[in-house]
C-alpha cells in the first residue's frame, strides 16, 4: 500500500520534516540514505531551513559558512527529494533570528537594536533590499517552489531601536503595525517575483494582535500562517480558538507545525520520544475539532540549534527513531496497533522503547551507529568523564569550552555530517556597556530580552540565546556551553562532554579545529572584509535588487 493510499485517513495531505541546516547539516551522501526512509514513513515533503549552509554569492557571499552547501549539491538535494516524492519548502529568515546575517560587522547597521544581532531594522530600506538579496538567490536554486517560508518569528526588541522608539511616538502606531507592515512588504517582494509561490510565516507575533488589525493589515491574503506548538500538553480547544480568529481575519490555509527532536531542551543529547509522540498525537486532536479543510499539512520540525550561537541538540540520526513513530502516527492518522512493530521493521530495532532511552539495540537505518555511540556514552559514561573532570579540573580553572581544546572527530559522524561545530561570532556589536559585556565576558547567544517575544518573558530577563519552539512557546533557560560540552548532573555547575555533539566533522581533507563556540568566547574572531557599496560582478550592488514590484497581488500589496 502506497503512501498516498495510506494517508486517507490523515487530516494533514502534507507531511513534512524539517532540517535544521544551521547546524550539524547531514552531507548529500547521507541525505541520499535517508530521503527513502522519510518516503517510507510517510513524509511527503521537506522544509529546508538552509540559514549558512546555503551558498550565498556576490554581496551576500559573507553570509555562507566555511562548509556551506555548493549549488550542484543544492541541486542533487533537490534532486534526492524529487526522486522521492518529497516536496522541498526553503525556509529563509527574513526579521527575527537574523543572528547570521547581522552578526556580520558590514551588515549590523541594520540590526533593530545595535547591541543584538537577531532582529532587523523594519524601517531601512536597505534591510528590505537585503532581504530581497537573500530570497532571489534562494528561489533562483529552487525554480518552481510552491512555497516559499519567510519565517518571521521570535521578533526580539521589535519597537526597541531607537528609529521604532520614535515612530511609535506618532498616533495610531504600534508594535503589531510595525510587524505586519514588515510581514507584507517581504510577502509582496515574493509575490511580485515568483507569482506562484506562497509565503508561509511562523504564526507566533500574530497570535497576540487583535482580529480587525489583522484583518485590515492585508497580511491574511499575501501569506499562509504556521501555528506551532511543541508542548507534550498543548491546548487543544485553544489551538481550535486561534485557528477560527485566523480563518475570520482572512487566511486562507493554514499550517501546524510539531516537533520530533530539538525542543526539550537547548544542550538535549537524547530524544524523549514519549514527548514528541503526545505532542503529535494531540495535534492530531487539534485536527479533528476544525472542519476538514482548514488545514493544509503539518511540520515536523527537527531543531538542531536555538539559535545561531547556541550549542547543539540532539543530532539528525539521534531523533529519526522519534521522527519514525512521529510520522507513522501522522499517516495513520493515530496510534494503531501496529504502528509500533512498522517502525521497529523499518528501523531494524528489535525493540524500540518509547518511554525511555533504552532500546534494545540501535537498529540498522542510516545513521543508527551515531545513535548507539552517544545512548552508550550519555547513559553509561557520563559519570566517570564528569569524575575525570572533576579531578583534573582546578576549582578556579576556565570551563573546557572556553580553552579551544582541539577537536575529535569519530568517524561515524565524519562520515555523515558536514560541519557540527557552532558558528563563531564574526563581528562583535558596535559598543558593550556594564550591562551588555563583551563577547569574551558572556556566553554567546545571551541577550537581554527588552521586549515581549511571542510568549517571551518579563523585560530585563536574560535569555541565553533562542529558547523558544519548546512547549506553548516557554522559554528554558540555556547553559552557556559551548560545542560539544551540554549540561552537568543536576545542581552540578560544571560542563560534561557529549558525544560528537559540536565535536566536527569536517569535510574530507579538512583538518580538526579548535571548537568555534571556545574561539569565540575566548579571542575575537576574523571580521569580514567590508562590502560597502562595491558593485557585484554583475556591476549591480545587492541593494539595487529591491525594486518596485512587478506585479501586485490581489491588490493588497
Amino acid at each position: 500500500m502506497t503512501n498516498s493510499e495510506m494517508s486517507g485517513s490523515s487530516p494533514f495531505k502534507m507531511r513534512l520534516v524539517h532540517l535544521d541546516l544551521k547546524g550539524a547539516p547531514p552531507k548529500v551522501s547521507y541525505l541520499s540514505e535517508v530521503f527513502p526512509l522519510f518516503h517510507a514513513l510517510g513524509a511527503n515533503g521537506l522544509l529546508l531551513e538552509y540559514e549558512d549552509m546555503f551558498p550565498y554569492e556576490g554581496h551576500l557571499r559573507l553570509l555562507r559558512a566555511k562548509h556551506a552547501y555548493s549549488p550542484p549539491e543544492i541541486k542533487e538535494i533537490l534532486h534526492l527529494a524529487t526522486l522521492n516524492e518529497l516536496e522541498v519548502i526553503p525556509l529563509v529568515q527574513t526579521f527575527g533570528h537574523m543572528e547570521f546575517v547581522l552578526k556580520h560587522e558590514a551588515l549590523a547597521h541594520l540590526r533593530e537594536v545595535a547591541l543584538f544581532p537577531n532582529t532587523l531594522n523594519p524601517h531601512e530600506a536597505e534591510s528590505l533590499a537585503l532581504v530581497g538579496a537573500m530570497i532571489s538567490q534562494v528561489m533562483e536554486l529552487h525554480p518552481g517552489a510552491r512555497w516559499l517560508h519567510v519565517g518571521c518569528d521570535e521578533v526580539y526588541y521589535l519597537g526597541e531601536g531607537e528609529t521604532s522608539r520614535r515612530w511609535l511616538q506618532q498616533e495610531h502606531n504600534t508594535k503589531a503595525r510595525l510587524c505586519l507592515s514588515h510581514m507584507k512588504a517581504v510577502a509582496c517582494h515574493v509575490l511580485a517575483r515568483h507569482p506562484t509561490t506562497t509565503p508561509l510565516v511562523w504564526d507566533d507575533m500574530l497570535r497576540a494582535i487583535p482580529e480587525d488589525q489583522l484583518s485590515a493589515s492585508g497580511v491574511p491574503q499575501l501569506v499562509e500562517p504556521v501555528l506551532w506548538d511543541y508542548g507534550a500538553d498543548l491546548d487543544i480547544h485553544g489551538k481550535g480558538l486561534l485557528m477560527e480568529k485566523y480563518r475570520k481575519c482572512g487566511f486562507l490555509r493554514l499550517w501546524a507545525a510539531s516537533a520530533f527532536k530539538g525542543a526539550t531542551g537547548a544542550s538535549q543529547a537524547l530524544t524523549p520520544i514519549e514527548h514528541h509522540l503526545r505532542n503529535n498525537v494531540q495535534w492530531l486532536q487539534v485536527a479533528a475539532s476544525v472542519p476538514a479543510d482548514m488545514l493544509q499539512g503539518i511540520v515536523l520540525t527537527g531543531w538542531q540549534r536555538y539559535d545561531h550561537f547556541s550549542v547543539l541538540c540532539e543530532l539528525l540520526p539521534v531523533g529519526i527513531p522519534s521522527l519514525a513513530i512521529c510520522l507513522q502516527l501522522l499517516l495513520h492518522g493515530g496510534f494503531v496497533e501496529d504502528i509500533k512493530a512498522r517502525v521497529e521493521n523499518f528501523l531494524g530495532i528489535s525493540s524500540l522503547e518509547i518511554t525511555d532511552f533504552t532500546s534494545e539495540g540501535a537498529g540498522s537505518f542510516p545513521g543508527s551507529d551515531i545513535l548507539a555511540l552517544i545512548t552508550h556514552v550519555t547513559l553509561h559514561l557520563r559519570s566517570s568523564v564528569d569524575a575525570l573532570l572533576e579531578r583534573d579540573s582546578p576549582p578556579e580553572a576556565e570551563p573546557l569550552a572556553t580553552v579551544g581544546l582541539p577537536v575529535r572527530v569519530c568517524p561515524q559522524v565524519r562520515d555523515r555530517l558536514v560541519q557540527p561545530l557552532p558558528p563563531q561570532a564574526e563581528a562583535h556589536p558596535p559598543g558593550h556597556g556594564p550591562a551588555h559585556p563583551a563577547s569574551g565576558a558572556q556566553p554567546p547567544g545571551q541577550v537581554e530580552h527588552l521586549g515581549a517575544g511571542a510568549g517571551g518573558r518579563p523585560a530585563s530577563c536574560l535569555l541565553p540565546g533562542r529558547c523558544g519552539r519548546v512547549a506553548g512557546g516557554e522559554r528554558e533557560a540555556q547553559l552557556a556551553a559551548a560545542a560539544g560540552f551540554g549540561a552537568g548532573p543536576q545542581g552540578s555547575s560544571r560542563h560534561w562532554p557529549q558525544p560528537a555533539l559540536g565535536s566536527g566533522p569536517l569535510r574530507e581533507g579538512a583538518e580538526p579545529e579548535p571548537s568555534a563556540g571556545a574561539a569565540a568566547l575566548s579571542r575575537p574572531a576574523p571580521r569580514p572584509p567590508a562590502t560597502g557599496s562595491t558593485p557585484s560582478a554583475d556591476g549591480h550592488h545587492w541593494k539595487d535588487q529591491w525594486k518596485t514590484p512587478r506585479r501586485r497581488h490581489t491588490g493588497a500589496c
